[in-house]
């Protein structure tokens, strides 16, 4: 089984340069292909699940007149070929309806086609927030570090790393409403810590009264404070008259009870006084 120091090794490799890693990766006897677009299947693990469609087309739209620029990179497959890493540039081919796309094809396993797409997105800044939590988590599990030894070698500060994956302990709704920017990062994090009824409280009131970071911080800290405050004694405990009401009634009085309070008829002036002399 390999250390921990050596899978961190296999991370550092990972985490050069993207055309670094290919040099390293491809014969120099590969060239660049001409591949058609209908041969091209999706990475399986591909860590993007959004993509902005306006980028898309403005992308489409530079290749349409320029060309690509970098070509994708694929493996091959027994149906034809797998995408490795370039998934906005092939879906702004098919966009701009080309037939072909330019592309190199590595010799890379599985393992390694999944650690290098999560790298890429990562470099490239093209992951949201959850995207972006989940690829941190998944290069920790399979690299087996901690947080600091990848803050280190994608450098990002550790705070950065264990904030952004704290985002996964979110409801999928209000990580939803994150992906789709109904709420920021910095409203996402205020909810860490509630539950999912009141994080879609929260959310709701984000998204109706437009409310900040700071109001929704003080938001969150009054829904806490509400439940952590020991439950007050009810003043309006129900009493029990049952035994005073039988009683009363044991003196030949009318006696009624309701929201705590007990009434006494009496029918005549005599009737009082008998009871006055009684209590006696």
């Amino acid at each position: 089984m390999k250390s921990k120091a050596a899978l961190g090794r296999g991370l550092g490799a990972l985490l050069g340069e993207m055309e670094k890693v290919y040099d390293n990766e491809i014969p120099s006897t590969d060239s660049v292909l001409e591949i058609p677009l209908k041969n091209i299947q999706p990475n399986p693990y591909q860590p993007r699940k959004h993509f902005n469609e306006e980028s898309l087309l403005e992308l489409s739209e530079s290749i349409k007149h320029d060309g690509l620029l970098q070509p994708i990179v694929v493996i091959e497959d027994i149906d034809g070929y797998i995408l490795v890493s370039g998934e906005r540039r092939l879906r702004a081919s098919k966009l701009a309806k080309l037939k072909t796309i330019r592309a190199i094809c590595m010799k890379v396993d599985d393992e390694k086609m999944r650690q290098l797409a999560l790298i890429e997105n990562i470099q490239r800044d093209e992951l949201n927030a959850i995207e972006l939590a989940t690829a941190y988590d998944e290069l920790i599990k399979i690299h087996n570090i901690t947080h600091e030894d990848l803050a280190v070698k994608i450098h990002k500060s550790r705070t950065n790393i264990t904030n952004t994956m704290r985002l996964l302990q979110l409801s999928k709704k209000t990580q939803k409403a994150l992906i789709e920017n109904k709420i920021s990062s910095g409203h996402a994090r205020a909810l860490i810590g509630l539950d999912e009824k009141d994080q879609q409280l929260v959310v709701d009131s984000i998204i109706g009264q437009k409310l900040s970071v700071r109001d929704v911080e003080s938001m969150v800290k009054s829904i806490k404070n509400d439940f952590d405050r020991p439950a007050e004694k009810n003043e309006k405990e129900e009493l029990d008259f049952s035994l005073l009401k039988t009683k009363l009634e044991d003196f030949g009085l009318k006696v009624s009870f309701k929201s705590n309070k007990m009434t006494v008829e009496f029918s005549d002036q005599d009737k009082i006084e008998q009871f006055l002399s009684q209590l006696s």
